[in-house]
């Protein structure tokens, strides 16, 4: 434990002591990393560098919810061209609709994503025309 820094001694010096002492009494030696250099001094600035630290620690990822409909939209699209009925196309696409609209109605978080809910008409003619070749 630290003393107090006696008030006749400027804030530089007393830390410098600090420091001093504790390397003296070998309270630095063994820290992980101990003469490497510090990971990321290479790379550019990044405001939320620990948050991707930390994520990356605990084995997790975030994508922003407006990526994440954009993403969930390109792949109801795809569902939909492999559906095995007209039914199913409408379905997929009523659903993935149905959540870009509440998505603009109510808002989301993340970059702007322009997206527009599709045109089931226009799906299922493609869908119609992806079987009969």
């Amino acid at each position: 434990m630290t003393s107090r820094k006696p008030l006749d001694t400027g804030w530089e010096s007393w830390i410098d002591r600090q420091i001093r002492e504790a390397t003296e009494r070998g309270e630095f030696d063994n820290l992980p990393g101990t003469g490497k250099p510090l990971p990321g001094l290479d790379k550019p600035y990044d405001e939320n560098w620990w948050v991707r630290q930390k994520l990356r620690s605990e084995g997790l990822s975030y994508v922003p919810p407006s990526l994440a409909l954009k993403k969930a939209a390109q792949d109801a699209l795809a569902e939909a061209l492999r559906a095995g009925s007209e039914a199913e196309v409408r379905e997929i696409i009523t659903e993935i609709n149905l959540r870009i609209l509440r998505a603009h109605r109510l808002g989301i978080d993340g970059p702007s994503v322009k997206l527009a809910p599709y045109n089931v008409k226009r799906v299922v003619r493609e869908w119609q025309e992806r079987r009969s070749r």
